[in-house]
């Protein structure tokens, strides 16, 4: 048995990157063991190690941890942008670790968006076969009768890509645009605006409202809320993540004696107190 983890693993929990995305650093040549650059993610490597990420140390692993956050529209969900435009980690309140995003909301999108410091939850919760239920609120221009979304209810094909059936609800009008509730267990680039277009609607807002289990509830453009260890592991289905972190159950069993009353004390002779009359 080999000891140690693989390289990319460590530094996906370590919140540095996805475990593909730190073979791809790796390969890139900006990772160092023990002061020696590596070029192959086919190594294992051990708590004694010293491990360096485009030469600064990378610490040792948080415990798993998951964020909701808001959002605003006009950022983009990359840890770096070619164009210079402002991303989601750069508007993150201080005090946040380095932390990586479940999937993305392009530039106009906003809503909740996830974040986490562990990359085995970032691919628990992106992979195709657990199939999230993500909602949205969208509007669009135009007045459109609850028929015109049989397509997106079927599935859709727009740009040569086929999109898996959506589920969409016909809210309500206000005044030259609509309101509707779509969900959607994919998540393509554009999906929904690209859908939209395709029976003849532009979208002009698109705010995520869930993910999953996970809700955005009162949180405000830019705020970010931590989700509960006991709570992520339940709804994760990942128990693991409470093994020396969770607070000890209360034992259970059947209640103990109630504890016997002392019976008052009697005055002390000489005290000055009086004994209690007799009745006649």
């Amino acid at each position: 048995m080999t000891d140690g983890e693989r390289i990319a693993k460590r530094l996906s929990r370590a919140g540095i990157a996805s475990r593909r995305e730190a073979e791809r650093m790796i390969e890139a040549g900006r990772v160092a063991v023990n002061g020696k650059l590596i070029d192959s993610p086919a190594l294992n490597v051990t708590a004694a190690d010293q491990i360096t990420v485009d030469g600064e140390p990378v610490g040792e692993p948080d415990r798993p941890r998951l964020w909701l956050y808001h959002k605003p529209a006009g950022l983009v969900t990359t840890t770096s942008d070619e164009k210079g435009r402002e991303t989601v980690f750069d508007k993150l309140p201080e005090g946040m670790p380095r932390v990586m995003s479940v999937g993305r909301l392009d530039l106009n999108s906003e809503g909740l968006l996830l974040l986490t410091n562990d990359g085995g939850i970032k691919r628990k919760l992106e992979l195709p076969s657990t199939g999230w239920l993500r909602k949205y609120r969208v509007r669009m221009k135009g007045t459109p009768k609850d028929t015109d979304f049989e397509p997106l209810r079927r599935g859709i094909e727009a740009d040569g890509e086929k999109f898996q059936p959506m589920q969409v609800k016909l809210d309500r009008q206000q005044g030259a645009n609509a309101w509707v509730t779509v969900g959607l267990r994919e998540g393509k680039n554009r999906e929904i605006r690209r859908a939209m277009s395709e029976i003849g609607f532009d979208v002009n807002r698109l705010l995520r409202v869930s993910y999953g289990p996970f809700r955005l509830g009162e949180l405000k453009p830019g705020e970010v809320e931590e989700v509960k260890l006991r709570v992520m592991a339940d709804q994760l289905g990942m128990p693991e993540l409470l093994e020396g972190h969770a607070k000890p159950a209360q034992p259970k069993g059947k209640p103990g004696p109630k504890p016997r009353r002392k019976a008052p004390a009697k005055p002390r002779q000489g005290s000055g107190a009086r004994p209690p009359r007799r009745p006649r």
